[in-house]
């Protein structure tokens, strides 16, 4: 395993390396308030799970809150468990980006959790079909109350907007199936082999290799992945958002099977975007990753807030070893 850095890259970055002001807080609402940094984990079956959101250097300086939210739960037991990681950035410059971020993910995990026994038995049957269009239907359902939210407070709906990204994990260990869902910008990387591997279709890319599952391509790698993603697909109205709008971000699905040694990496794009600009990082967490075992939340900490200059957002990752 490589040694702890603070930062990579050419040079330290401008902001102080640990929080500086805390955001404003309402004596009648300390509920808003959102924590600096949070922390959770867990092991089920073949699977370990380390998960992390940080407030970036920026907000940290200028005493603002958290705008990335994310929610771990458990739905169901023993090895008919069904496990959720969601994660939702609210929109730049907005006052309610962070209760924004919240709400979609409350949500999405309230709508998982109603359809779990069903979910659980599509990844074990590798329904991906079924899986598909169901999460795309919860995805939107849970978005559209975001909406209508917005609605509610007088607010145009990209005031008061977020991404979201989700995995979802099996507890069976006879279960190897990962399934990836959301809309909006952020990363998702596998660790294989001691290779990175961005496995997440860019929109609109034309150029360069193959992005599996976008237009006529091929929807099946040669390691039996699949990936997919839907442009522009219309779906039908729900009661929670009767008027569609004008067009959204496509919804985006992955179900792969993990193999051994694999090291799966969801993030929102805090971590993304340094992630693909400065190799010095990712070849950082290759070394501090590649071990047998997962580090400590502690250390998966550490790991996720290795800052690099020029990149000050919140970062939120959801990592899971493979045993």
């Amino acid at each position: 395993m490589s040694t702890a850095k603070d930062y990579v890259g050419s040079g330290p970055p401008t902001y102080d390396a640990e929080p500086t002001a805390l955001p404003p807080a309402d004596p009648d609402d300390l509920a808003d308030l959102v924590a600096d940094t949070v922390l959770d984990g867990a092991r089920y079956g073949v699977w370990a799970l380390r998960a992390a959101s940080v407030r970036g250097d920026s907000a940290r300086y200028r005493g603002e809150p958290r705008r990335d939210s994310f929610l771990t739960a458990r739905f169901g037991a023993g090895e008919q468990a069904l496990i959720l990681v969601a994660m939702a950035t609210g929109a730049r410059a907005t006052p309610g980006a962070h209760r924004a971020a919240a709400e979609v993910c409350r949500w999405i995990g309230r709508a998982v959790g109603r359809s779990h026994v069903r979910l659980a038995e599509d990844m074990r049957a590798a329904r991906r079909g079924d899986l598909k269009s169901g999460l795309h239907r919860l995805t939107d359902r849970s978005l559209g109350r975001l909406r209508a939210s917005a609605a509610e407070q007088g607010l145009e709906p990209e005031e008061y907007a977020a991404t979201l990204r989700c995995l979802l994990l099996p507890a069976d260990p006879a279960c190897r199936t990962r399934v990836f869902f959301g809309v909006g910008a952020g990363g998702l990387f596998r660790l294989r082999g001691g290779v990175w591997r961005d496995i997440e279709p860019q929109v609109g890319e034309v150029a360069g290799e193959p992005v599996v599952g976008f237009g006529s391509l091929p929807a099946e790698t040669p390691e039996g992945d699949r990936l997919t993603m839907d442009l522009g697909i219309t779906t039908p109205p729900n009661p929670y958002d009767p008027d569609p709008g004008p067009p959204r971000e496509p919804f985006r699905f992955r179900a792969s099977v993990a193999r051994p040694g694999d090291t799966l990496l969801m993030c929102t794009d805090g971590l993304a975007e340094p992630l693909r600009g400065e190799p010095e990082l990712s070849a950082y967490l290759t070394g501090r990753w590649s071990g047998p075992t997962p580090p400590g939340l502690a250390a998966f900490l550490a790991d996720t807030q290795v800052r690099v200059k020029g990149y000050a957002d919140d970062r939120t990752a959801a990592a899971v070893w493979e045993a």
